[in-house]
């Protein structure tokens, strides 16, 4: 089996010792093409991974800005296999390791063992389930292991002894969760950082990245003293609704201050 390349770019980022920017946008919020060139951009100026999130009428994990990106997107008449033709273009101009972020419901109703057949088919290599509790993974764990697409787990500051189980089992990485609650910029963290990371670098055998909440370069550095990487969604998605098919050059921009900012 081919090396997954979250693997193989979360090794070269140890390697040159720098830590692994992670961005998020939702996909086709402000149409396909303004997603693809947006990858393209995030990329070229210094993106490690890249997180399609499907839109979904009910995103529970999210804030008001990605929920708000949903619904954009859902209206513009995204669906699941537009997202698959979708990556199947990316793949032709970019290597970058490309997950999805998506619920559930979406998997199930799309077929799992024919969702994780198109992952591998298309090019994705990771994806992101929020509301599947990590007891029940074994639901599309499987199908997941079948074709080389990283199931990854989130772990959380409520998790508290389901840390070691979480984190021992992780492969990928690890999504460490800055708060309780949704996803979306904060202006403070409440949460007390060091006991938090000191148990899940007990525990983790893969690199561990956290997101929710940070909103520029200088949040992005702070919180990269703890992990292995970063993870910036809400303040990029702002940019799509702010600037529509002109988004593309702004993230691009806003992703080069935030790799300035973990190189520094």
């Amino acid at each position: 089996m081919t090396k997954n390349k979250i693997d193989a770019k979360l090794e070269q980022c140890r390697a040159e010792g720098r830590k692994a920017l992670i961005t998020f946008i939702t996909s086709g919020d402000g149409g396909y093409d303004v997603t693809e060139q947006a990858v393209l951009e995030m990329e070229k100026n210094g993106a490690d991974l890249i997180e399609l999130g499907v839109p979904f009428s009910d995103p529970i994990a999210e804030g008001p800005v990605i929920q708000c990106a949903s619904e954009r997107s859902l209206k513009n008449g995204t669906t699941l296999a537009g997202i698959f033709e979708m990556v199947r273009r990316l793949r032709k101009k970019t290597n970058v390791p490309l997950l999805l972020m998506m619920y559930l419901n979406t998997i199930f109703r799309f077929g799992t063992d024919r969702f994780f057949s198109l992952c591998e088919e298309c090019g994705i290599d990771g994806v992101i389930v929020p509301d599947i509790p990590f007891e029940e993974k074994d639901e599309i764990q499987g199908s997941a292991d079948a074709h080389n697409v990283h199931n990854i787990s989130l772990v959380t500051p409520a998790s508290e002894n389901r840390i070691q189980m979480i984190a021992s089992e992780a492969t990928g990485f690890l999504y460490c969760v800055s708060s309780n609650g949704v996803t979306g910029v904060r202006s403070e963290f409440r949460t007390n950082f060091a006991p938090f990371f000191e148990k899940i670098h007990k525990y983790a055998k893969v690199p561990c990245a956290v997101g929710f909440g940070i909103s520029g370069p200088e949040a992005a550095r702070e919180m990269s003293r703890y992990c292995d990487g970063v993870i910036v969604g809400s303040a990029v998605v702002r940019l799509v609704e702010q600037y529509g098919k002109e988004a593309p050059e702004k993230i691009g921009a806003f992703v080069k201050s935030l790799r300035d900012a973990l190189d520094a």
